[in-house]
Formats: structure tokens, C-alpha cells, sequence
């Protein structure tokens, strides 16, 4: 280059704005602004391969592959679910005077795998473990997972015929339990499957406590394996409930769209997963009738006369279902007495593992599997997809049927004539 070349790009240069200061931080942007691949939705009967198509990439409709880039779209625009899940499913059932149309999102399982049922907290919906989900089916290829929104959430309606269906709602626990087992054994026969397949209950915050009223009153039988509760335990819980309605008058009551909808939640780190906020958020907001701003879907301040019943007694129940059971929690501090005890009532003696993927878990042998992450928030699910995957699919390895191994029979032991009567008593 000239020096006369050199001089000219010298005084361009000069006159243009300095850098925007870097206010993401660029592990985190690397991370979260991946959008999976979803698998196609499973079937026995499938033998395709990436050999058998002709090359071509079909994007989804959330990838906008020909767009030219755009960073505030790239950080706050919303995804679809159809980046996570490969269907969603509605199912009409009516209970008296009410018309209810749940709404589920589904990846089935395939060959023998098992189905890892998901149910959110209060104010979230289905799509708060899309995330999770794109990310368990990497460790568990064949597993299913079906995550469902709660009546008064994401997009269940219910309604009552020359009534409010607002004024109408029913979100006991007992109700919402029924409503989880409703869905599981309609997507079974809605895909006719001959046996349910091996669950896993998984929960966040309220939705802990439906899946563990599911495992206690045995609402799907036999074909639990275990239940995991995230971030939610009875005495915690109790405890947060005094200061829940404080905490709802410091949200904002409106965003002008989805996208700041979506980087509130991110700036305020309610979640701190960009790729998660991007596709859990868009279904906890609805577009005011006059196009000028976005609401909350979900009314969680008329919840109220609710919350003591969703929680009330869970420690029980948790310790005392069938089945395994995981508590994935954010902090060690949010164990109440009932736990702590039952951590120290194991057959082997208490000890912590520090695991280096994850940081810092702590596993215990006692009644139930503790795992703890402290860089999460309240929504460890969303916060840390990857990590809790981890842990959901080992949970669901320690506890599959089908690897057990059991000892032989004494009687076919005698006829074998590799035991002599009388040596057992």
C-alpha cells in the first residue's frame, strides 16, 4: 500500500464510531445462540439415514437461513418449538360443564425406550424444557419426551359453557395430577401403543409437586421408574410464598414484543440461557387485542388460593412414593428438615462427590439422588439444560428395569443340581 493509499484509509477510518462496548458475554453467546437439531419424530418402522437423501437442507422455519444476519433477532428473537420437538398434540375432553383442550409438545420414543414425562412450574408452559429436551436425546437416543402445558398455561384453554372460564378454574394439585395422567394415557392411544412405556417424571417448582402426587397416588401405575423434582422442596417453598406477591408487582405488566419480553427475562436472569428464553418465553406472553403491546398469559397473582395446596406435605410424599427419586436443586440451602433427614437415612453411610463437569455436584446415597448446581437459578432446567440432561439420563440408567439383573431362583438352582437341598434355610 502507498503511502498516499495509506493516509487516505488513515483519515476514513478516524471518522467512524468507536466499537459498541461488548455487553453479552461471548462463551455465553456462543452457547446459547446454537439452535439444535431436532430428530424426526421416531418410528419402529424407520430405516432412513443421512446416506439415503439427495443432500438437500431443508431449514426449519425459525432458522432463516437466507436472512441476512441481524443481532438483535439473533439474541431476542423468539424460536419455534418445532426447533425441539417433533409434534404437538391437543386433546379434547370434557369434565361436566367444562370443555378443556390440553396441549402437549412430543418427541415419541422409539424401539424400547423410555418416555420422560415433563410438567412446568406456575406462570411457565411446556416449551420451558425444550432446551432440556434437545438435550437429553443426545444421551438417550431412544428415549421420548412429552412436555405438557397446565390448564390456565401456554395454550390449554378451558372453558364453561355461560360462565367465565377464568372464574372456573380448577389448578389444585389433585386436579392437575389428573390432568398429567389424562395426557400420558391419551398419547398412548393416540399413537397406539401397545404397553406404556418406562416413565420418568420430571417436575420444576410446581410442576415437582404434580409428578410426585402422580408417583403417590400411583396415577400411572407400574410404568413409573422414578420422579424428579427440580429446585422445589415443601419448606422453601412455604416459605418463598410470603413474598410472592411482592415479587409479581416488580414485573413489568407489559413489553412492547416478544423480543423484549424475551431480554427481560434474560437481563433480569430470571433465565440465563439465551436459546432457552428464546423459545420458553413466547408462550408466557399474549398480544393485547389492540397489537400494541404483550401481556402475561397466565394470571399468576389469581393463583393464589392455590399455592399452600401445591406444597403442602410434599416432603412426605416424596420421601415415602415408589419408585427413584432425584431433587436437583440450585442451592443446598433450599433443604428443609424433612430432607436433610432423609439424606442421612441411607443404607451406606453419607458422602459427597464433587464432580468436575459439572462444578459442583453433590450425589448422596441416601433416600433419594441430591444433585446441586450453584451457578443456576431457579430454573436450572433452562439455566443449565445440558447439565441437568446429564444427570436425568444417568438417573434414568440407575433406575432401568431392563439392565437388572437378578440372582437365580434356589429351586432352579437344586434342579440344576448346583445346590443341595437343605443348604438355604
Amino acid at each position: 500500500m502507498s503511502d498516499l493509499q495509506k493516509a487516505f484509509a488513515k483519515a476514513h477510518l478516524s471518522r467512524l464510531p468507536p466499537e459498541a462496548p461488548l455487553i453479552f458475554d461471548e462463551r455465553d453467546e456462543e452457547e446459547d445462540d446454537s439452535v439444535p437439531e431436532v430428530p424426526p419424530p421416531a418410528s419402529p418402522n424407520d430405516s432412513s439415514s443421512s446416506t439415503s437423501s439427495t443432500g438437500t437442507v431443508v431449514p426449519s422455519p425459525s432458522k432463516h437461513l437466507f436472512e441476512r444476519p441481524n443481532s438483535t433477532r439473533s439474541r431476542s428473537g423468539p424460536l419455534s418449538w418445532q426447533d425441539f420437538f417433533g409434534q404437538e398434540l391437543f386433546f379434547d375432553r370434557q369434565a361436566g360443564p367444562l370443555t378443556i383442550r390440553h396441549h402437549a409438545y412430543l418427541t415419541p420414543p422409539s424401539l424400547s425406550g423410555p418416555l420422560i414425562v415433563t410438567h412446568h412450574g406456575a406462570g411457565s408452559s411446556g416449551l420451558s424444557f425444550a432446551a432440556f429436551t434437545s438435550e437429553i436425546l443426545k444421551l438417550l437416543p431412544n428415549a421420548g419426551v412429552l412436555s405438557l402445558d397446565a390448564r390456565g398455561h401456554g395454550y390449554t384453554t378451558t372453558s364453561v359453557s355461560g360462565q367465565n372460564a377464568e372464574s372456573a378454574e380448577d389448578l389444585t394439585l389433585a386436579t392437575l395430577a389428573q390432568d398429567l395422567a389424562f395426557i400420558v394415557e391419551s398419547v398412548k392411544d393416540r399413537l397406539n401403543w401397545p404397553k406404556m412405556p418406562d416413565i420418568i417424571l420430571i417436575g420444576h417448582s410446581l410442576g415437582g409437586a404434580v409428578v410426585t402426587e402422580v408417583a403417590h397416588q400411583r396415577l400411572l401405575g407400574d410404568s413409573v421408574l422414578g420422579y424428579g423434582v427440580l429446585d422445589v422442596v415443601e419448606g422453601s417453598a412455604m416459605d418463598a410464598l410470603q413474598s410472592m406477591e411482592s415479587y409479581l408487582l416488580t414485573r413489568p405488566r407489559s413489553f412492547p414484543s416478544l423480543a423484549s419480553g424475551i431480554e427481560w427475562h434474560t437481563r433480569s436472569r430470571t433465565i440465563r440461557n439465551t436459546t432457552s428464553a428464546r423459545v420458553s418465553v413466547p408462550p408466557l406472553l399474549v398480544e393485547s387485542e389492540n397489537h400494541q403491546q404483550w401481556l402475561w398469559r397466565t394470571d399468576l397473582a389469581a393463583t393464589k388460593p392455590f399455592w399452600e395446596g401445591w406444597f403442602l406435605g410434599l416432603s412426605k410424599k416424596f420421601l415415602e412414593s415408589r419408585g427413584g427419586k432425584l431433587l436437583l436443586l440450585a442451592g443446598t440451602d433450599r433443604l428443609d428438615k424433612e430432607l436433610t433427614i432423609g439424606q442421612m437415612q441411607g443404607e451406606s453411610p453419607n458422602w459427597f462427590f464433587i464432580s468436575l463437569q459439572f462444578r459442583l455436584a453433590l450425589t448422596c446415597p441416601g433416600k433419594y439422588q441430591l444433585q446441586v448446581f450453584p451457578e443456576a437459578g431457579h430454573f436450572v432446567h433452562e439455566d443449565q439444560p445440558a447439565k441437568t440432561a446429564q444427570v436425568v439420563a444417568d438417573f434414568y440408567k440407575r433406575n432401568d428395569r431392563s439392565t437388572l439383573v437378578l440372582p437365580p431362583k434356589v429351586d432352579d438352582l437344586i434342579k440344576q443340581g448346583k445346590l443341595k437341598p437343605g443348604t438355604i434355610k
